[in-house]
């Protein structure tokens, strides 16, 4: 079946957007850079000058396209997929459910976008510590962020920001009772990370184990009729 696209929000006027969240880090080391250069010391200021180019680069924000097919579920985040799998009596879902984990390096895009259009039930952070995201005990034992929603159609699913081993930072811009829509920005980690999603056990999930993904583009699944 053929995907038609939408915008869901208003495209950026910038020619390269990235998230604000990355401003104060551009500015220090471009500030760094310039306090190097005035000292004439070379390599430092290459170097600053590299930091801010990586910096500036990775929080770029590109503008996406959603899928606006009924029923069907986006990717969270840009990365790879770690594991689709079916578990039990998960602290981010009762009872059954599926479960889908994305891996986002330092070079994957890392700003975060609601799978599915509904209502936010609530958040909830939890502090922690910081294994490397790849690793099955991170998603319980590294710091992170859950997000809980309910769909349009009155079901559970829950999107679970985790802080990997370089990742110290997690944003997360939505609040209890806010309505959002599929593809919506929503937050970002910096530096590195990983999320999981937990949807309901009979949804159809069409991502696998190794797929390149990309946050509100990617169709991770559908919900059934």
């Amino acid at each position: 079946m053929k995907n038609e696209y939408t915008q869901v929000e208003t495209p950026s006027r910038s020619a390269f957007p990235m998230a604000t969240a990355g401003y104060p880090f551009i500015g220090a080391f471009a500030f760094a850079t310039a306090v190097f250069a005035l000292l004439g010391w070379a390599l430092a200021a290459f170097l600053g000058l590299v930091l801010s180019f990586f910096t500036a680069w990775f929080f770029r924000d590109p503008d996406r396209v959603i899928p606006s097919r009924e029923k069907v579920f986006v990717s969270p985040a840009d990365g790879r997929v770690l594991s689709v799998d079916t578990i039990e009596n998960s602290p981010f879902f009762e009872g059954t459910c599926r479960k889908i984990s994305i891996f986002m390096s330092i070079f994957n895009v890392h700003v975060n976008r609601v799978p599915y259009s509904g209502r936010i039930r609530r958040t909830a952070y939890h502090p922690g510590r910081f294994f490397s995201a790849n690793l099955d005990k991170a998603s319980l034992e590294n710091e992170h962020n859950a997000v809980f929603l309910e769909t349009e159609g009155g079901r559970n699913m829950t999107v679970v920001q985790i802080a990997g081993l370089v990742a110290r930072r997690i944003i997360c811009r939505v609040q209890e009772n806010d309505a959002v829509r599929r593809g919506q920005r929503f937050g970002m980690i910096c530096f590195g990370s990983r999320l999981d999603v937990y949807l309901p056990p009979d949804v159809v999930v069409t991502a696998a184990k190794g797929d390149r993904v990309k946050a509100g583009t990617s169709i991770l699944g559908e919900f059934p009729s």
